[in-house]
């Protein structure tokens, strides 16, 4: 179908759509799964440790922070060089503590996965705190974790068989949740860089789904409505769903060998009555998806009913 094609009732008014997407953190979750082959006998171990390492968690909460305060980059990028503040630390142990409540809870859920992607983005300083954290800094504090793992049940369960599949299992999840963190990272950094700045505002049930009203994206020279759309829609990717249908057209890859091959690619089409507006004009009178966006350029969605 013509990405471009009129609407029935015959006016200029055209329906567009957007390719290209990342992942959803739901998807990237169970893809990255799939890779590391957790197997049902590493389960098994891993919740045969459990008690083990619950009963220890607070040490554990309360030795990283310690940690991160005696190692000196850490405790200046937290602003804790004279000291923790006892407002923010308690904010960042309560953090920690949900997360490893929800890891030794053995929660795999697509939910926990979204809870990654945020907490990546919050490392990106887009928490409430504006703290940049390096990702260097987050993959040594997983390494970390496993690390005390690893002392703890040689410590409580010294020689039991249980323990090496327990460490292969819980190495196997941690990595799963440092790459959706990192994914999160990721994302929220490509949203910001770029040679120029665009306004977006979002309104109705969007402001509900995020918690937000508005954000700003940075662009490169030359970017389309595209671009901006992507970078938008993989920052905040509960929002597909509501404001596109999914499609699937034909891409052509080509392998290694040469030969072509087709292989259906995910297209996202503007649902009816749903408006993308560039500077108060809706992109659907305009060039769609391909409408240019310049600096200081702003966009609105609205919602059916508005």
């Amino acid at each position: 179908m013509d990405p471009f094609a009129k609407f029935a009732n015959g006016d200029h008014q055209r329906s567009w759509s957007i390719q290209g997407l990342d992942p959803t953190p739901e998807e990237e979750w169970r893809r990255m799964f799939a890779f590391l082959g957790l197997s049902d006998a590493e389960r098994q171990a891993m919740l045969a440790t459990v008690e083990v390492l619950f009963r220890r968690g607070h040490e554990l909460v309360a030795a990283t922070y310690d940690y991160l305060l005696d190692h000196h980059e850490t405790a200046a990028i937290l602003g804790w060089e004279r000291g923790a503040d006892a407002k923010h630390l308690a904010e960042r142990r309560r953090f920690f503590t949900i997360w490893l409540a929800r890891l030794l809870g053995m929660d795999m859920s697509d939910d926990l996965a979204r809870y990654l992607f945020y907490a990546g983005k919050v490392h990106a300083a887009h928490g409430p705190r504006r703290v940049h954290v390096p990702p260097v800094y987050v993959t040594g504090s997983i390494s970390l974790v496993h690390a005390t793992f690893a002392r703890f049940l040689a410590e409580e369960m010294p020689g039991d068989p249980d323990v090496p599949g327990a460490l292969a299992g819980w190495n196997k999840v941690l990595s799963a949740h440092l790459h959706l963190m990192q994914f999160g990272y990721q994302t929220t950094l490509t949203l910001d860089s770029g040679d120029y700045g665009v306004h977006v505002a979002l309104f109705g049930k969007m402001r509900t789904l995020t918690g937000l009203q508005e954000l700003d994206m940075r662009l490169a020279q030359g970017a389309l409505m595209q671009e901006a759309l992507r970078k938008l829609l993989n920052y905040l990717p509960d929002l597909r769903g509501e404001i596109f249908d999914t499609e699937w057209q034909e891409g052509e890859v080509v392998d290694h060998t040469g030969t072509p091959w087709f292989q259906p690619e995910k297209s996202y089409r503007i649902k009816p009555m749903w408006r993308v507006l560039l500077n108060g004009k809706d992109i659907s009178y305009l060039e769609g998806a391909a409408t240019p966006v310049g600096a200081g350029d702003e966009i609105h969605i609205f919602p059916p009913g508005r």
